[in-house]
């Protein structure tokens, strides 16, 4: 019985043996979960200053400040089990995530590499949200950026999601991201009438609307073409994409219908394409009709 006792206070005391050993190194793992739980803060106390300046999309911002704050307290788990004295469990860990990883990877390549595509649209920002733009041949105002794809509404009503993969890989139009977007319209005035004349009348009435830009951005006109029935003008003003209480079709309607009256009451008569029929003999105009 003596001998009992005597293996159980022995075994007992190559344990606390052990844990006075171990104990400074578990203080040490203390301290670097410690620190390590600090700089994740701070890591990501600066990094959503930085994401809520370049991302627009709250969910792609909190997705990337928790990958962030994941991969601190990976580093700082290794850490502390070779602290520990446990760097081959680290090392199976690390290399069993590894090949996790790759095998994940490879089954999703598809869905990691729109993922990725998000990331470097968020940071390089070539569109914010509510800019003009045409991506992958559709044309619309930017409504959020995901982490799989961009979502735009066209300007007919229909929503359109473009993996963010197609977008990284083919042109991209951005037509507001200066605050700047140019409009233009056709004018058709007869032959023979005083160009220049129609031309000072037109820009004096781009002038008078408070809403077309001026100075840098003032509106032109160009002759754009001659038909077989009118000269045609082309005729250019620029708003400012920035300002919301602008609306681009309600401006054109009053630009183009302060141009006409302003050039019917100058005299200028404005002709239509002219439509011409011949008659063989034997036929009337009756067999035009349809």
């Amino acid at each position: 019985m003596t001998d009992f006792f005597n293996d159980v206070i022995s075994y007992l005391a190559s344990y606390y043996e052990w844990l006075v050993a171990l104990f400074p190194k578990i203080i040490l793992s203390l301290v670097v979960l410690g620190i390590s739980w600090v700089v994740s803060y701070l890591i990501k106390n600066r990094l959503k200053i930085i994401l809520n300046r370049k991302i627009d999309d709250p969910l792609l911002s909190r997705f990337i400040l928790r990958i962030v704050k994941v991969l601190v307290f990976i580093i700082a788990l290794l850490l502390i089990l070779k602290i520990l004295g446990l760097g081959g469990a680290a090392t199976a860990i690390w290399g069993t995530a590894g090949v996790g990883a790759f095998i994940i990877g490879f089954a999703f390549k598809d869905i990691f590499e729109h993922f990725l595509a998000g990331i470097i649209l968020a940071f390089d920002r070539p569109f914010r949200i509510g800019d003009i733009v045409e991506l992958d041949g559709n044309k619309g105002t930017v409504v959020a950026l995901t982490m799989r794809s961009t979502h735009i509404k066209t300007f007919d009503g229909q929503d359109v999601y473009i993996p963010n993969g197609n977008i990284i890989k083919n042109a991209l139009k951005n037509y507001t991201i200066d605050g700047f977007m140019r409009h233009d319209f056709k004018i058709g005035l007869d032959y023979g009438s005083d160009i220049d004349q129609a031309i000072e009348i037109i820009l004096k009435e781009l002038k008078s609307q408070p809403e077309i830009l001026q100075e840098e951005k003032s509106p032109s006109v160009a002759i754009g073409e001659l038909s077989p029935s009118s000269l045609n003008l082309m005729v250019f003003y620029w708003l400012d994409t920035f300002d919301k209480s602008i609306n681009a079709g309600t401006v054109k309607i009053n630009a183009v219908r302060n141009i006409l009256n302003a050039l019917d009451q100058a005299g200028f008569y404005l002709p239509g394409d002219i439509i011409e029929l011949k008659s063989k003999p034997g036929s009337s105009l009756s067999d035009f009709a349809t």
